[in-house]
Formats: C-alpha cells, sequence, structure tokens
C-alpha cells in the first residue's frame, strides 16, 4: 500500500487565540501606568525642556529661541540664591524634629498598648488635614493675635506689638517648618512602625535575658534593625521637604513669601516667576525648575551616601590581609591535591588508599571495623 502523506495539523482559532493572550496580556495589565506616566510625566519634562529653551509668554505662547539666556538670567537673581538658602533652613528645621518624633511614636506604638488602631489611625489625622487649612491655622497660632505671640510678649522676650514670626527671618522659618512637622510626623512613624514589628521578637528576648532596659533595647536592636527603612524616611523626606509650596505660600495673605523674601522657597518662588504678575517669564520658571532639580539630585545623593555611611558603620573588625587569605588557599587547596594523587597511586598499586583524615571509624567500633 502506497504511504499515506501526513498532512499537518491545523492549529484552530481558538488556540490561536489562547497563545496570542498568554504572549500579549501581561503588557496589556501594565501598560496603564506606562501610558499615563508617559503622558503625565514623560511628554511634560521634555516640553519643560523646550520652554527653558525659549522666550515664553503665557498668553501669546512660544517666542524666539533664547538657548541658556534664562539660565543665566536666574543665575543672576538674588531673589533665587535667597529662595535657596530658605528652602534648606526650613528644610533642616522641619526634617530632624520630624525624624526624632516620628521614631518616638513609632516605639510607642510598637508596645503592647490597648486600642492600638485607634492610635495608629489617630497620628494620621493631621496628614489627612489639607495642606491650606493646615497652613492657616498655624499662621493664625503664630499671627499678631494668636496663642504664642501673646505669651512671648507677656515673658517679655519680645517688645513690638506685631508678629515676630512674620518679620523674623529665621523665626518664619521655625513657623513653617513647625507646620511641615505637624503634619508629615504621623506619616512617616507609621512607616517606622512598620518596620520595628518586623524585627524578629528573639531580639528583644535575648537582651532582656542579658539585663538590657528598654532605652538600650530601643538603640542597640531597634535602630540597627531598621536602618535601611530609616535611610528610605530620610531620602523621601529630603525629596519632599526641599519642594514645600503649601505652607509658605498660605503663611500670610500675600502668598509671595514676605515682604522681604523672608520666606521665600524656590518652589514658591517659581511659582511667582511662572504664574504671578510676570506674563513673558514661563522660559525662566522653567529654568528655575531645572536647576532646583538638579539640586534636589546633588542633595539627595550627598544625603544618601551620608546616611548609608552612618547606617553601615560600626565597630571596627579585624580584617585577614587578601595576601594571607590567598596564600592559605592555595595551601589547602595544594593539600588536597597531594591526598587525591596519593589516593590515585594507591589504587593503582591494589594497596588501601591512604587515609587523610577524613574517613574515619564509625563511632563505638574502636578503630578496629568490628
Amino acid at each position: 500500500m502506497a504511504a499515506v502523506a501526513a498532512t499537518p495539523r491545523r492549529i484552530g482559532f481558538s488556540r490561536r487565540l489562547s497563545r496570542w493572550d498568554v504572549k500579549v496580556s501581561p503588557y496589556l495589565y501594565i501598560s496603564p501606568f506606562f501610558i499615563s506616566f508617559a503622558v503625565f510625566g514623560v511628554v511634560p519634562v521634555v516640553f519643560n525642556v523646550v520652554v527653558a529653551m525659549h522666550s515664553w509668554h503665557r498668553r501669546l505662547g512660544q517666542g524666539d529661541f533664547v538657548g541658556l539666556d534664562n539660565f543665566r538670567w536666574v543665575l543672576e537673581q538674588p531673589a533665587f540664591w535667597t529662595s535657596l538658602q530658605n528652602t534648606f533652613s526650613i528644610f533642616v528645621l522641619s526634617m530632624v524634629p520630624q525624624l526624632v518624633l516620628a521614631l518616638f511614636i513609632a516605639a510607642i506604638l510598637d508596645q503592647n498598648l490597648r486600642t492600638k488602631t485607634f492610635w495608629r489611625m489617630s497620628v494620621l489625622v493631621p496628614f489627612a488635614i489639607m495642606p491650606a487649612a493646615s497652613a492657616l491655622i498655624f499662621s493664625q497660632i503664630f499671627g499678631q493675635f494668636g496663642l504664642v505671640t501673646p505669651l512671648l510678649h507677656d515673658l517679655g522676650l519680645f517688645e513690638d506689638v506685631n508678629s515676630p514670626f512674620f518679620a523674623d527671618r529665621l523665626l518664619s522659618h521655625v513657623a513653617i517648618a513647625t507646620m511641615v512637622t505637624f503634619r508629615w510626623t504621623g506619616y512617616n512613624a507609621l512607616i517606622l512602625l512598620a518596620a520595628m514589628q518586623s524585627v524578629p521578637r528573639e531580639l528583644y528576648e535575648a537582651a532582656t535575658i542579658d539585663g538590657s532596659g528598654r532605652v538600650r533595647q530601643f538603640f542597640s536592636v531597634t535602630l540597627p534593625s531598621i536602618r535601611a527603612t530609616m535611610i528610605f524616611v530620610v531620602l523621601t523626606m529630603t525629596i519632599g521637604g526641599l519642594q514645600i509650596f503649601d505652607e509658605p505660600r498660605m503663611y500670610d495673605g500675600t502668598g509671595t513669601g514676605g515682604p522681604n523674601d523672608q520666606w521665600l522657597t524656590t518652589v514658591l518662588y517659581l511659582f511667582d516667576l511662572g504664574f504671578g504678575e510676570w506674563p513673558d517669564r514661563l522660559g525662566q520658571a522653567a529654568a528655575v525648575a531645572w536647576l532646583f532639580a538638579l539640586v534636589i539630585v546633588v542633595f539627595t545623593l550627598v544625603n544618601f551616601l551620608l546616611t548609608r555611611r552612618i547606617a553601615t558603620s560600626g565597630p571596627a573588625r579585624s580584617r585577614v590581609p587578601a595576601s594571607v587569605t590567598r596564600r592559605l588557599v592555595a595551601e589547602a587547596r595544594a593539600a588536597v591535591a597531594a591526598a587525591d594523587a596519593e589516593k590515585a597511586a594507591a589504587r593503582a598499586s591494589g594497596g588501601p588508599p591512604a587515609s587523610d583524615g577524613r574517613d574515619r571509624a564509625p563511632a563505638g567500633t574502636g578503630g578496629t571495623g568490628r
């Protein structure tokens, strides 16, 4: 009989569609994020470069190409350097108390408290308050007829009738830093609390057996165990603290950073350039954005390196020199090679292989093999 030629098996449409579904559907699931990131992230960044290189009017749109003239103009403005100083001052005054208070609150919430959920939700209440409302409340507290200014007058610390928190540069920074600390401390405390709860409880039990108290356990067990989370919190605080805008904007009624730029931050200065009383300075505002982004990147990297160095620092350990390590490894390899060569020679001669110390008699036989 003639051999019947085998016809190739045809794949059905449903099976072909199933294969396409397995290959394509994962990309479809993650595509919304990348599409939104491209539309709202990449496109504005690229467009900001175009704006920074042109003379741009708020109503008339794109003007002449000016290259780096906008950057040069911004670097020549005293207000830009003043805004940088104010931004870093407010950042330092808010970050240090914020981190200390967040650690303290997280350590308390990590204890066996009653109604834990209530207290953990309570620390998030300031974070849920609108920044504008929080800024208005604190501006009234530090105002001329608020709670703090009359008390300072009664104590004789200030003689002026006006509030020193709106006239003095440093005191205005302290007031704004208080707003930032009030809002973000609970949020960072919950992040640190999650890290503290992941610390093995056996470490605390061993420390208790060794006679360590709560304070010693906190500094010797808790803090070293949450170093990575602390670095993350410090980095997020750095990026967010340098971009402060709501609090200085709502601190007074004008929202321009004070009559003498006492609390003018860089983002507020950018906002005034782009959307203030000058309709033709969008190009300079875009240049400020790029310069400040560079400052944030550099400052964040420095902060990351410092915190990482502090986190990995510890007592000095004795290290074996590399030359000694290589010599010991070479001697061990030579000894193993000599033992293998001796075994091979014994097998070739028909005698029992020489013992290299690794072939031991079973326990309890006395080495007789019985």
